[in-house]
């Protein structure tokens, strides 16, 4: 990296600190290629973000020789996903059969995770972190996108390389700007995340309760619960009318024995609304720049899935271009179509799952007053115990997962240009 009056040159500069953005970075940097990261916040610490790190990504911290030490960061383990359909309690999901090295999800607070990915990054000389950085405009030459224009505490920034990647979430500026058209594929429920406290004698895995009318989501974070209330689309406003006291009785109602603590939920302010988007982009690249993880495309929060296909994302960018940005010179599109190919499938099929899901079960039951059963499928994951391995090798493992092909450069060493 090159930096001299507010400009910065680089190899690859990418919008967003998050899960897929961090992950590219410190892929990129361990193969030599320099790479500087746009992160707005000075932090990461932020409450209800994606915390559900599945199979698939810890056997990537596997094949980086870093699962160990990841794991001694903070988490619980999961090893059975479990459910509650009207008052049948199920196992829904069995992880000890899924064919990778961890055989088991963590809950780990996201801000550890991008901490630890720091951490590990910042090993490689050509890895760059530029926190309060907020990217406000694409730099264009032609039809290529050359660089971004940033917001700084100290003023504005020009960062120019061979490629931008964009990994600033679903709300991405770097999209926008680029005019990349957006397929809205519909959601028709919101999510209301809150916090209650879990205590001894509380149960020890996943809990989803689906009731009449109701779904209400808790998992184990240790020494609290984070829950997750389902409610129609823009239902927030007509909850906050029939009033907070209504809401803890939903919630009472839905988990008799959270009753003793539902008074933690003091106020609105600490109720945060979810609001649901499923979309994709149509292309998730132009010359010099390109789309992963939530910019390319957002998920529903519906099995936690949306982390885990962000670093899918992540390791299939390095694997096609780490060669490329090793050799100097823009990015040519075919590298940039071939991320899009390699990885719309997954995205488009894991989509398709989730949209099934919130329009004929998940909207179905809440519309529903009737006390819901289970239906054939889950009554046959209770009873036959080895059929539990599928839903946890589709959710944990997913379709087509992706392997780290980049090759490790040493942690002094540095091939990047300067």
């Amino acid at each position: 990296m090159d930096m001299a009056d507010r400009n910065i040159i680089t190899q690859c500069c990418i919008a967003g600190g998050g899960p897929a953005g961090m992950m590219l970075g410190f892929l990129l940097a361990r193969a030599g290629v320099d790479v500087v990261v746009l992160e707005k916040h000075a932090d990461f610490l932020r409450d209800f973000r994606g915390d559900t790190v599945h199979p698939s990504t810890l056997e990537i911290m596997h094949e980086l020789g870093l699962l160990q030490e990841f794991l001694r960061r903070p988490h619980r383990k999961v090893r059975e996903v479990r459910g509650r359909v009207g008052d049948v309690e199920m196992t829904l999901g069995d992880f000890s059969r899924v064919p990778t090295h961890a055989k088991f999800l963590t809950f780990m607070p996201q801000w550890d995770f991008l901490d630890f990915i720091v951490q590990e990054a910042q090993r490689y000389p050509g890895f760059h972190l530029l926190r309060h950085t907020t990217v406000t405009d694409l730099i264009r030459e032609g039809d290529r996108v050359t660089g971004v224009m940033a917001e700084t505490p100290e003023g504005r920034l020009r960062i120019t390389g061979d490629l931008v990647v964009a990994a600033d979430g679903r709300h991405s500026t770097v999209r926008e700007r680029a005019g990349l058209a957006v397929e809205d594929l519909g959601a028709p429920i919101d999510v209301l995340w809150m916090r209650l406290p879990r205590l001894a004698g509380d149960p020890e895995a996943v809990v989803g309760n689906f009731r009449a009318g109701r779904v209400f989501v808790m998992l184990d974070r240790g020494d609290y619960w984070q829950c997750a209330l389902v409610i129609a689309k823009g239902g927030m406003a007509a909850m906050q009318a029939r009033g907070l006291d209504a809401l803890k009785e939903t919630i009472v109602s839905i988990t008799p024995f959270l009753k003793d603590r539902i008074g933690a939920i003091q106020g609105w302010d600490d109720i945060k609304l979810l609001t649901v988007t499923v979309d994709r982009l149509r292309q998730w690249w132009r010359p010099g720049l390109l789309c992963i993880g939530d910019a390319a495309h957002a998920m529903s929060p519906l099995g936690g899935v949306g982390i885990n296909l962000a670093i899918q994302d992540a390791v299939a960018a390095a694997n096609i271009l780490a060669g490329p940005l090793l050799k100097g010179g823009p990015v040519a599109d075919q590298y940039l179509r071939a991320v899009q190919k390699r990885r719309m499938f997954p995205t488009a099929a894991i989509q398709k799952f989730q949209t099934l899901l919130q329009d004929r079960v998940i909207s179905r039951l809440m519309e529903s007053r009737a006390t819901p059963k289970p239906a054939l499928p889950l009554r046959l994951l209770n009873r036959f115990p080895p059929l539990r391995a599928i839903p946890a090798r589709i959710l944990g493992v997913g379709l087509r997962p992706e392997h780290v092909r980049t090759p490790a450069i040493s942690s002094g060493s540095h091939t990047a240009r300067g």
